[in-house]
C-alpha cells in the first residue's frame, strides 16, 4: 500500500467539509434533520451505496465502537486502526459531537442518551430511498453477515432477513455468515427467492471437485449507460472460521489470481467501472488492493470498521479506493463517480450515520418488520433481568458482555476458566437497559450454539491462545483469518503482540496461580466448528446456559469487571483508548 500524505489529507479534507455532522439538526424533529443532515448534492453521473454485517438487526440498537483495534507493523497508526481521540483528530472532528458518537466509543452512554439509537432498516430504508431517488440508476450493495445475529433470523431459517433485503432493494450482495445456514439453504435463497431481483456474487466460492463456480463471480449492471462490473469476494476463511461441514462441498479462498482474471473478463466485456463487494476485512482489502490492478473500489465489510473516507492504494494499475462501512445497520456508503472516456477521473465519497431518531421509517418496511416479528413478540419481549452497568461487545480482546458470557458458562457449567469466541456483533446496553430475550440472542444467534465443557492441559490453553492471537496479531494481514481475539474468563494473562508465532502469551494464571504445562483444567465454551460437538450427551445451546444464569441473578446483573490481558510493547498504539 502506497498513499501519499498529500492524498490521504485531500480525502480527510473531504469527509470534513462532507456535512456528515447533525450539527444544529441534533434535537430536531425527523423531518427536519433529514432534510439537513442527509442532503447530499449529487456529484457524477454513477452512484454506489454500500452496507454491510448489519447482522440481522431490523430494528434501531445501541452499538459501541471499539476502544481497542491495534494495527500491527506497517498497519499500526493507520486507518482502520485508529480509536477515540486519534480517530477524532484524523477526521478533524470534535469530541461530544455526533459525528464523534458515530464513530468513536468516547463518552458512549451520555451521548448514546442525546443521540439515540442508530440503524433499523426502517430508517435505513428511507436512506437508501433518498439516495436512490437524488442518484438514479444508484445500486445498493451489501457487503455479507446479513442474515444472522438476531433470533427472528435464526428462528426463521433467514426468511426475514432475505424478504427485508428484498424490500430494501439489495440490488447485489455476497456473505460469510450466510454459510452458516447451510449449502442447501443459501442455494436455495440465491436461486428461488433473489432470482431476478438481487443478485449473490462470489468469484472465490467454487466446487471441491471440479472448481466451478458456485455463484455468478461478477455481474455487469448498466448506469446511466456506463457499464460497470460488481465483483464478490465472500468471506476467504469460512470452513476455518465457521464449521467446514456446513460448506462441505465448496472451497473459498482469497484467490488473487481469479479476482485478476475477473477484473480484466470484465474489462473485456466493456466494464467501464469495476468494483469490489467484498467481506475480506479492511487490512486484507488494502493489501488486495495493491496486487490487483483495474479495481476503481472495494466497498469492505468484515471487520465492522467505520471508516470515515476512502483510502486510495496505488497498484500497477493506477489507484483504487478502499471502504468499509462499520456495522449493525448504523452506516450507509455514498460512492459517487464521475466517469468520462470511459474510466473513472474523479469521486466523492460520504459515510453516512444512520441516526434512527433523525430519519422518518419508511410505512411500507416498518410494517413488514412488524408482520414478521409479531409470532415471536412475547418470546423476544420476555424479561430476564436488568443490567447495572454497560453491556457492549466490540475490540481486541473482551468487552463487558462477552465477559457476562464467561461468567455465565463458568458457574454455570462449574468451570475454572472460559473460552468465547472473539465474535464482532452483538448489540450494546446501557445502564438500567432490561436484557431481554432478543437483547441476549444478539450475542449467541447462530446455527452451532452448542456449548461444551472439556478438560485442557495449561501447554493446550497456551496453544490454543497463541494461534488465535497469530490470527489475530500476524503482520501479513492475508493470514489473519478473522475475528478478534478469543474471550477469556477466569484466566489472566500477558499478551506481547509484537512478538513472532507462539511468543505472545505469557504468566498465564488462575485465581493468581501460575498455570501448570501438565496440569490438567476444566474449560467452558461455545459454538465448536466439529461436527460431532452437536452430538454429544446432555449438550445445550448456549443461550439455556446463559439464560440461567441470568434469572439466577435476582433480577439485577452487576456491573462486569472485564478480564482484558495485560499489554505489552504497544505503547503509543492509536488503536488503543489512551
Amino acid at each position: 500500500m502506497n498513499i501519499s500524505k498529500r492524498e490521504f489529507m485531500q480525502v480527510l479534507s473531504a469527509a470534513s467539509v462532507a456535512g456528515m455532522g447533525l450539527g444544529r439538526y441534533a434535537d430536531a424533529d425527523a423531518a427536519t434533520a433529514q432534510k439537513g443532515l442527509y442532503d447530499l448534492p449529487k456529484f457524477g453521473n454513477v452512484s454506489f451505496l454500500h452496507m454491510t454485517d448489519c447482522h440481522a438487526q431490523l430494528k434501531p440498537i445501541y452499538f459501541r465502537e471499539p476502544s481497542v483495534n491495534m494495527g500491527i507493523g506497517s498497519m499500526k497508526g493507520n486507518l482502520p486502526h485508529l480509536v477515540g481521540d486519534h480517530l477524532l483528530k484524523t477526521m478533524g472532528a470534535r469530541p461530544g459531537t455526533d459525528l464523534a458518537h458515530a464513530f468513536t466509543y468516547l463518552n458512549f452512554e451520555k451521548a448514546a442518551r442525546r443521540y439515540g439509537k442508530v440503524g433499523g432498516f426502517a430508517h435505513l430504508a428511507t436512506l437508501v430511498k433518498m439516495m436512490k431517488a437524488s442518484r438514479p440508476g444508484a445500486l445498493l450493495l451489501d457487503g455479507g453477515d446479513t442474515w444472522q445475529g438476531s433470533a427472528t433470523s435464526l428462528w426463521t431459517n433467514a426468511q426475514d432477513m432475505v424478504d427485508a433485503c428484498k424490500l430494501l432493494t439489495v440490488d447485489v450482495m455476497t456473505g460469510h455468515w450466510e454459510f452458516t445456514y447451510g449449502m442447501e439453504r443459501v442455494k436455495e435463497i440465491v436461486e428461488k427467492d433473489f432470482a431476478g431481483k438481487l443478485d449473490f456474487v462470489a468469484q472465490n466460492v467454487k466446487t471441491n471437485d471440479f472448481g466451478d463456480q458456485v455463484f455468478k463471480p461478477y455481474v455487469i449492471r448498466e448506469i446511466n449507460g456506463v457499464p460497470c462490473a460488481i465483483i464478490g469476494q465472500a468471506f476467504p476463511y469460512t470452513p476455518i472460521a465457521n464449521p467446514r461441514y456446513m460448506v462441505a462441498d465448496w472451497s473459498f479462498g482469497i484467490q488473487d489470481e481469479n479476482m485478476q482474471k475477473m477484473v480484466d473478463e470484465a474489462r473485456g466485456k466493456g466494464a467501464q467501472v469495476v468494483v469490489v463487494v467484498s467481506h475480506n476485512g479492511m487490512d486484507v482489502d488494502l493489501k488486495m488492493a495493491s496486487r490487483v490492478r483495474g479495481i476503481d473500489a472495494i466497498f469492505g465489510g468484515h471487520t465492522h470498521d467505520g471508516v470515515p473516507v476512502a483510502i486510495p492504494v496505488e497498484n500497477a494499475g493506477g489507484k483504487t479506493l478502499v471502504t468499509n462501512a462499520g456495522s449493525n445497520g448504523k452506516f450507509l456508503g455514498v460512492m459517487d463517480f464521475d466517469v468520462k472516456g470511459g474510466k473513472v477521473v474523479d469521486f466523492r465519497y460520504r459515510l453516512l450515520p444512520v441516526f434512527a431518531n433523525q430519519l422518518k421509517a419508511d410505512a411500507e418496511m416498518d410494517a413488514l418488520i412488524t408482520k414478521m416479528r409479531q409470532p415471536y413478540e412475547a418470546k423476544l419481549a420476555e424479561k430476564l433481568a436488568v443490567t447495572d452497568g454497560l453491556l457492549y461487545r466490540r475490540g481486541n480482546f473482551n468487552g463487558s458482555w462477552d465477559q457476562l458470557i464467561c461468567d455465565a458458562l463458568m458457574e454455570v457449567q462449574g468451570a475454572d476458566l472460559a473460552f468465547s469466541p472473539g465474535f464482532r456483533w452483538g448489540t450494546t446496553l446501557l445502564p438500567g437497559d432490561v436484557i431481554t430475550r432478543e437483547l441476549m440472542m444478539d450475542q449467541l444467534a447462530i446455527t452451532y450454539p452448542y456449548a461444551t465443557l472439556s478438560e485442557m492441559t495449561g501447554e493446550t490453553l497456551k496453544t490454543v491462545l497463541e494461534d488465535v492471537c497469530d490470527n489475530l496479531f500476524n503482520p501479513d494481514p492475508y493470514y489473519q483469518q478473522g475475528g478478534d481475539m478469543v474471550r477469556v474468563g477466569g484466566l489472566t494473562y500477558t499478551c506481547t503482540p509484537g512478538e513472532k508465532a507462539g511468543s505472545r502469551i505469557s504468566d498465564m494464571r488462575l485465581g493468581g496461580k501460575p498455570v501448570e504445562a501438565g496440569k490438567k483444567y476444566k474449560v467452558a465454551g461455545w459454538a465448536p466448528v466439529a461436527e460431532e460437538a452437536k452430538n454429544a450427551p446432555g449438550v445445550k445451546p448456549v443461550w439455556d446456559v446463559v439464560e440461567t444464569w441470568l434469572k439466577a441473578q435476582g433480577g439485577r446483573v452487576k456491573a462486569r469487571r472485564v478480564n482484558t490481558p495485560k499489554l505489552v510493547g504497544v505503547g503509543g498504539n492509536p488503536g488503543i483508548a489512551a
